[in-house]
């Protein structure tokens, strides 16, 4: 890649705190452009080439037709993640309508293969944007992600926390979302950008204290950064990465993909 400047998407949530703190503080300004967005949205800016690498859900990976993973880290969890739930105030067995917020493809995605294959239900899907002030009617739930899960904890009476239920299901870590180009970078580039990642998240405290939009105490915000994300796309990882695109049949129209190309097929992990 020719460019000096380097593109950058990544999520406007907490989790990605670490990474834009690291991206800040370690390349030089004239070195990158950052631009935030809401998850969704990032394969459509790096299929356009309106960024160079993105920090991007891992569902859209099912519709791309060539991409390069190129980082050592991503946003996933080996446990409890807290800010990707299931939201409902009738048990999961009740439920008839799930409402889905766009926003996330991914947790939408993985919603659709836990209802079939763990809960065994057969619900109606709708869109709905998740906001604060929502109301559930009976047997029905919605998907919550990111930042917008905070003000709605404790509001109803089941939260499935989603990565809990996957590593359940399948005894696997779960990535939400992963640094991932359309062209090759740069060996450079991609090690910038590993070192600023591995510094954001050796230096979470200071990234708390640097972000003026954190809607939750710094204490909270560092429990949900040190102790329910996991940054590191290991072996185990790309594994539960590999595993979670093995269900695209089932994955959201709007993502779908005909192809019947494994992710090792079309990626390459650098």
């Amino acid at each position: 890649m020719k460019n000096k400047t380097l593109r950058i998407g990544a999520v406007s949530y907490l989790n990605t705190v670490p990474f834009c703190y690291g991206i800040k503080k370690t390349i030089p300004k004239d070195e990158y452009k950052l631009r935030l967005e809401v998850p969704s949205l990032l394969p459509k800016l790096l299929e356009n080439d309106e960024i160079d690498v993105g920090l991007v859900p891992v569902a859209s990976l099912a519709k791309m037709e060539k991409y390069h993973i190129v980082s050592d880290y991503c946003l996933g969890a080996s446990g409890k993640v807290k800010s990707v739930l299931l939201l409902s105030n009738s048990p999961i067995s009740e439920i008839e309508t799930i409402f889905l917020d766009r926003d996330s493809q991914t947790s939408v995605n993985l919603t659709r293969i836990l209802a079939k294959h763990y809960w065994k239900i057969s619900p109606k899907w709708k869109e709905q944007k998740v906001e604060p002030n929502f109301v559930l009617q009976e047997k029905e739930a919605i998907v919550a992600i990111g930042d917008k899960t905070f003000p709605l904890i404790d509001k109803f009476k089941y939260e499935y926390d989603l990565a809990t239920i996957w590593k359940t299901f399948t005894g696997l870590p779960f990535v939400f979302a992963c640094w991932v180009s359309k062209n090759e970078l740069t060996n450079q580039q991609i090690s910038n950008l590993n070192k600023a990642c591995s510094f954001g998240i050796n230096h979470i405290k200071e990234a708390i204290k640097d972000n003026a939009q954190i809607i939750i105490t710094s204490e909270e915000a560092n429990s949900y950064l040190e102790n329910n994300m996991n940054f590191h796309l290991d072996k185990e990882k790309k594994s539960a990465l590999n595993y979670f695109l093995s269900f695209s049949d089932l994955f959201d129209s709007n993502i779908s993909d005909s192809s019947s190309a494994t992710l090792s097929e079309r990626a390459s992990f650098e």
